[in-house]
């Protein structure tokens, strides 16, 4: 089954409200831990220094679904149908994948590109007036995910994700499990997402952020406040995106 690229986007992408985001970080010396389900434990926060940021997210699009394989490959083939029976999420991509298939994929619909590459991967700026697709930010990613249910999981996890408990240590179709409350699916677990943001230039310099846990990931590492790191280049068999867009 194939459909037109407009129609996907059309079909596809969900209005996320305005609203404000909590993100909670800890730190031992000189490492950050992710606000993950471990650190609910009573007396797991000892020796930790906490960063807690409100962020104003103002209203976006987010793609219901990760990137899948056959719209990755559509892109990259200069196609204008996608084949719909190929599920499985895109993986093995970098950040830079990442950022240049958004700006390819603005080009072939005659969107504004979001992103401006020069020489490098540190070199890298984003429009935010364009309406082009670009990643999430990382509140924007976490506030998507919650979904207005201020827990660690909008649900349980077995219902909603895709994690080693119940993956059979490989990757699944998206959209198979149930959604959030804002309509979207796979946001925790089955493959990691990466966002716009450094994670921390002062001590990790250009690594970028990716969220939510994956289907190699135990219970406590899926979550809406799961957060890892890699660099812009770096590449794992459990790690996608996910398509964002301004709302102008």
């Amino acid at each position: 089954m194939k459909n037109n690229l407009y129609e996907y986007v059309q079909q596809q992408f969900v209005s996320i409200p305005s609203g404000t985001e909590l993100i909670r970080d800890y730190r031992v010396t000189n490492k950050w831990l992710s606000a993950n389900h471990q650190l609910a434990m009573p007396g797991s926060r000892k020796g930790h220094t906490e960063k807690i940021m409100v962020v104003e997210v103002h209203g976006f699009y987010l793609d219901k679904l990760p990137v899948t394989e056959s719209l990755y490959n559509t892109i990259l083939n200069n196609e204008f149908e996608i084949t719909l029976n190929d599920r499985k999420p895109v993986t093995n991509v970098s950040w830079l994948d990442a950022i240049k298939f958004c700006n390819s994929f603005s080009i072939q619909l005659g969107l504004k590109p979001a992103y401006e590459i020069l020489d490098d991967t540190t070199n890298i700026s984003c429009d935010w007036s364009a309406n082009g697709f670009r990643l999430p930010t990382d509140a924007e990613w976490q506030y998507a995910c919650k979904a207005n249910i201020n827990k660690y999981s909008y649900g349980r996890l077995e219902d909603i994700a895709w994690y080693k408990g119940n993956s059979d240590n490989k990757i699944h179709p998206v959209g198979l499990k149930q959604p959030n409350l804002f309509g979207l699916y796979d946001m925790i677990g089955n493959v990691w997402e990466w966002c716009w943001d450094l994670y921390d230039i002062e001590t990790y310099g250009e690594y970028r952020i990716f969220r939510g846990g994956s289907w190699a990931e135990e219970e406590r590492g899926c979550g809406s406040t799961s957060r890892r790191r890699g660099h812009p280049t770096f590449t794992i068999d459990d790690l996608g995106f996910r398509l964002a867009r301004s709302i102008l």
